[in-house]
C-alpha cells in the first residue's frame, strides 16, 4: 500500500522521537547508575573520616601497625564500632565454632548489620608508610579512593575505598527500580506526547501540500480561476502566492488568447466582407468592372496582406526568428531619411512633417528594423491625426540613451488607455477609428523591435494635444 506523504512525515518523526527518547533512557540509565553510585562513594568516604581518626591513634597507642595485622575484628572495631557484634552474630547463626558470645549479647546484636557492615570492610584496605598491607582486601588497587592515616602531620599509612561496582544494598536496589520505573512513564508519556504533536505537525505541514496539489490538478484540467490560500508567511505561503500568479497569468494569457482570436477573425471579416460584396455586385451587374471598382478591390487586397504581413511579422518577434543584423550607425541620418520618405505623403493629409535633431548619435542597430520601426511611428501618427496638423520628430541624447521622440498633433489619447497601445490590435474606436485603417499591430511590431534593441517605448500627452511615442535606445559603448 503507497503511504501518504503527511503518513510517511509522521512515521519519520514518531521514529525519530522514539529513537531519541530510547537513547536518552539508555543515557540517562548509566548516568544515574554511575552517579548514584558514585554518591555511596561519597558517602561512605565520609563516614570513614571518623575510622581513619581512630587509626591514627590507634597507631601512635601502639607504636605501630604490628596489633593490627591479621586482626580482621579489631580492625573491623577501628573501622565502626559496632561492626565486631554483627560479624560475630552473622559467625553464630552460620555456625561457625570460633564465635563465642554470650546468650544475652547474642540477643542484643540480633538482625542484619547496618549499611552493609561486612560489605564495607571487605572494600576496604590498610596499607603503611611504604605501601605494604597491613590489612583488608589485598586486590583493591591503589589507584581507588582513600584517606591518609597521619600522625604528628605525618602519613603513616593509607586507608583504600573501592568503588562499588553495582548496587548490592536492598534499598539501594529499590531506589534504582523506582526511579527506572519512574523514568519509564515518564518516557512513554513524553512519547505518547510526540506522536500526537508529530500527527499534528504533519497534517499541518502537509496542508498545502495538498492543496497545491488540487490547485495543479485543476490548472491541468483548465480551471484557471483557482486560488490557493496564502495565509501562511513562510516558504509554502511564497509557494502559494507563486502558484497563485501562475494561475492568473494562465487565466490572462487564456483570455489574450481568445480575444487574439476573435480580433484577428474581426479584423480579416472585414475586408473580406467588403471583397466579397464588391465583388457580387460586379456578378450582378451591379458595378461595372471599371478602374475604379479594380481599385477598390486591390485596396481591400492590400489592406488584407497588410494584415497578414503584421500577424507574420508578430509571429516572428514572438518566436525570436525576426533577422537583426547590428551595426553600428549614427541614428539621426537613420532619422533623416525616414522622415524624408513620409513628408510628401503626410503633406498630401494636410500633416506638416518638422524635425529636430539635437546632437549626432551613435548606436548598434539593425538599420532596416529601425526604418520599420520609424516608418510605423510615422504611419501611426498619419493615421490618427487630423488634418490640418503636425507632426515632430525629435531626436536628443545623453551620455548613455538616445532619445526619439514622435508627437502628433489632436486627437489625443485617454490617460487610462496609455499602456494598453501597445497591446495587439488595441485601438481607441472613439478618437482613432477603423475608418482612419489599420488593425492596431503596428505599435505592436515596434514595441518588439524595441525590445530586440535592448531599449524601451512609451506613450504619454504630447505637448502638441496629441499623442507623443517615446523610444529610447543605448548609445554605443565606445561613444561619448
Amino acid at each position: 500500500m503507497q503511504l501518504a506523504l503527511w503518513q510517511r512525515l509522521f512515521l519519520a518523526i514518531a521514529a525519530l522521537s522514539s529513537v531519541a527518547l530510547a537513547g536518552f533512557a539508555v543515557w540517562q540509565e548509566q548516568g544515574f547508575r554511575r552517579g548514584f553510585l558514585g554518591y555511596l562513594d561519597e558517602v561512605a568516604l565520609e563516614r570513614l573520616q571518623p575510622a581513619a581518626n581512630r587509626l591514627a591513634a590507634s597507631y601512635l597507642d601502639n607504636g605501630g601497625w604490628a596489633f593490627l595485622r591479621a586482626d580482621e575484628l579489631r580492625f573491623a572495631a577501628l573501622v565502626e564500632p559496632d561492626m565486631p557484634r554483627f560479624l560475630r552474630s552473622a559467625a553464630l547463626r552460620d555456625g561457625s565454632p570460633t564465635a563465642s558470645i554470650t546468650p544475652p549479647e547474642r540477643d542484643r546484636v540480633a538482625g542484619p548489620p547496618p549499611m552493609g557492615a561486612a560489605l564495607l570492610l571487605s572494600r576496604l584496605l590498610l596499607v603503611d608508610r611504604s605501601g605494604a598491607v597491613v590489612i583488608g582486601n589485598a586486590d583493591i588497587s591503589r589507584d581507588a579512593t582513600h584517606l591518609a592515616i597521619e600522625v604528628d602531620d605525618e602519613r603513616v599509612g593509607m586507608l583504600y575505598l573501592q568503588s562499588l561496582p553495582h548496587l548490592l544494598g536492598p534499598a539501594d536496589v529499590a531506589f534504582a527500580r523506582e526511579q527506572r520505573r519512574g523514568a519509564l512513564v515518564a518516557g512513554i508519556a513524553m512519547l505518547a506526547a510526540a506522536l500526537v504533536l508529530a500527527f499534528a505537525m504533519a497534517r499541518w505541514l502537509l496542508d498545502p501540500v495538498r492543496a497545491l496539489a488540487d490547485g495543479t490538478r485543476a490548472l491541468a484540467a483548465g480551471d484557471y480561476a483557482r486560488r490557493i490560500d496564502q495565509k501562511r508567511r513562510d516558504e509554502f505561503g511564497a509557494l502559494a502566492q507563486d502558484f497563485n500568479h501562475l494561475a492568473m497569468t494562465l487565466e490572462q494569457h487564456r483570455e489574450a488568447r481568445r480575444r487574439w482570436g476573435a480580433d484577428i477573425a474581426h479584423e480579416l471579416r472585414t475586408p473580406l466582407s467588403i471583397l466579397r460584396g464588391e465583388i457580387q455586385a460586379l456578378q450582378d451587374g451591379v458595378r461595372e468592372p471599371n478602374a475604379q471598382a479594380l481599385a477598390s478591390l486591390n485596396a481591400e487586397c492590400d489592406r488584407l496582406g497588410g494584415l497578414v504581413e503584421d500577424l507574420y511579422q508578430l509571429a516572428l518577434a514572438d518566436a525570436g526568428a525576426l533577422e537583426y543584423r547590428f551595426e553600428e550607425l549614427d541614428l539621426a541620418e537613420v532619422v533623416r531619411e525616414s522622415t524624408e520618405m513620409h513628408r510628401r505623403a503626410l503633406a498630401d493629409d494636410g500633416l506638416v512633417l518638422d524635425e529636430v535633431i539635437t546632437a549626432q548619435a551613435t548606436v548598434r542597430v539593425d538599420a532596416r528594423r529601425i526604418g520599420q520601426l520609424i516608418d510605423n511611428l510615422l504611419a501611426n501618427a498619419r493615421r490618427y491625426t487630423d488634418a490640418p496638423g503636425r507632426i515632430l520628430v525629435r531626436l536628443e541624447a545623453s551620455a548613455t540613451h538616445v532619445c526619439l521622440h514622435v508627437e502628433d498633433t489632436a486627437p489625443g489619447v485617454p490617460a487610462a488607455a496609455m499602456p494598453h497601445l501597445f497591446e495587439r490590435l488595441f485601438r481607441l474606436d472613439r478618437s482613432r477609428s477603423r475608418a482612419a485603417g489599420g488593425a492596431g499591430l503596428g505599435l505592436a511590431i515596434c514595441r518588439a523591435i524595441v525590445a530586440a534593441h535592448d531599449g524601451d517605448i512609451s506613450a504619454s500627452t504630447s505637448s502638441l494635444g496629441g499623442l507623443c511615442i517615446t523610444v529610447e535606445l543605448p548609445r554605443a559603448e565606445h561613444s561619448a
